[in-house]
């Protein structure tokens, strides 16, 4: 396996030595490798792999095409050796496969496509999107409300390409923007300004809100030695960190401004798998906490979940599920909780746990959740490869 000894390495602790561990990491690797190569759709990647019950058995289909899931899957084919690139993007190696999505990119009004399009055409292929990083100081410069998932990226982006071009500016909006939003808590918001996201929803920040302005930060803290960015990522990662369930889980939703969980579930697997040790390994490399025994928390749950008798990692259909939630109608639980906590901080509607149990697998996977499992567990040393380059 590529980069197997310095996967070992990085996770270095009790739970990893065991062959449960390396087998649920092994098995990760393979599954995502075999999952990108039936998702690959025309010139990109599909918006989703969708299993679908048939009177043969569970058929699975592809649906519509994603330039952000695109940019993600070459960050993480970028790490295998060039005969697997090959494989998994249509006969491209990923410097080549970037290149193209690039001109694609340029064509698109998505920030968060831009964002990443820029950072992989940067870190993979050292080619400066000048279009691109254009665009986006613009963007983000004019204030305009932006999501906080977006500028993160935008800031990964900045520092990707700080060899390329002059991206102190960029950094500094970028990075301001989200230090501003942050709250005492060490949360971020969904939207950035948060007032954004409204009077019922303004307050909650999602997972993934929290962990890509922790990578950003960690990239910048690395590049120019800033302390406070550092501080910032470390208060934000020690939140998640203590607040991870009981089994491992990484929660979605989260009180910005108490620190508070709004709503426990779904449980992604791809927090589980992929962005929560990302983040985590990159604020470890940066010289921030080391956090691997809730990297390792996190991937127990596979193993020992609570909530269902599923096994999430699909060999047979090369997929790694989606999610496990409650059994609710769309989002109730979410905006039910949205607005109790809106109202008064920590309240909580007594008995949802048992009117909504979490015991409903999603049958879905997207490219990005598998884009990123290479990513996390193949880039060893990232952040150091970047304020140099990337390996050959």
């Amino acid at each position: 396996m590529p980069g197997a000894q310095s996967l070992w390495s990085r996770i270095n602790v009790s739970w990893a030595a065991t062959s449960d561990a390396r087998e649920t990491i092994e098995r990760l690797i393979e599954v995502a490798k075999r999952g990108l190569r039936q998702m690959r759709i025309d010139d990109g990647f599909a918006q989703t792999l969708r299993g679908v019950q048939s009177g043969s058995g569970l058929m699975l289909q592809l649906e519509g095409r994603n330039l952000r899931y695109a940019a993600i899957v070459a960050l993480g084919a970028s790490y295998l050796d060039i005969p697997q690139q090959r494989d998994i993007l249509g006969g491209e190696t990923a410097a080549e496969f970037i290149q193209s999505a690039i001109g694609w990119a340029e064509t698109s009004s998505d920030t968060g496509a831009l964002a990443l399009v820029a950072w992989a055409a940067a870190e993979i292929a050292q080619q400066n999107a000048e279009d691109i990083f254009g665009r986006l100081q613009s963007l983000l410069g004019q204030g305009a409300p932006v999501s906080t998932v977006e500028c993160a990226w935008a800031l990964s982006a900045a520092v990707a390409a700080h060899r390329l071009r002059d991206t102190q500016e960029l950094c500094a909006i970028a990075a301001g923007r989200l230090r501003s939003a942050q709250r005492q808590s060490g949360l971020f918001p969904h939207m950035l300004p948060s007032s954004a996201g409204g009077r019922f929803r303004g307050h909650v920040g999602s997972f993934a809100d929290q962990v890509y302005p922790i990578q950003a930060l960690s990239r910048l803290a690395a590049l120019v030695d800033d302390k406070s960015a550092l501080m910032a990522a470390e208060a934000c990662a020690a939140k998640i960190c203590h607040h991870q369930g009981p089994f491992g889980q990484w929660w979605w939703h989260y009180d910005i401004r108490t620190g508070d969980i709004v709503e426990r579930y779904p449980v992604y697997s791809v927090h589980q798998h992929a962005m929560g040790p990302m983040v985590l390994f990159e604020l470890l490399e940066a010289g921030g906490t080391d956090y691997r025994s809730h990297i390792v928390r996190g991937l127990k749950w596979f193993t020992e979940r609570p909530e269902i008798n599923v096994d999430l990692i699909s060999e047979e259909h090369g997929v790694i599920w989606r999610k496990v939630g409650r059994k609710e109608p769309t989002k109730a639980v979410r905006s039910i909780s949205a607005v109790t906590t809106a109202l008064k901080p920590g309240a909580h509607m007594p008995g949802l746990d048992r009117i909504f149990p979490p015991q409903e697998v999603d049958y879905e996977c997207r490219p990005y959740e598998l884009g990123w499992i290479l990513y996390a567990w193949l880039s060893g040393g990232v952040i150091k490869e970047l304020m140099s380059s990337h390996p050959a």
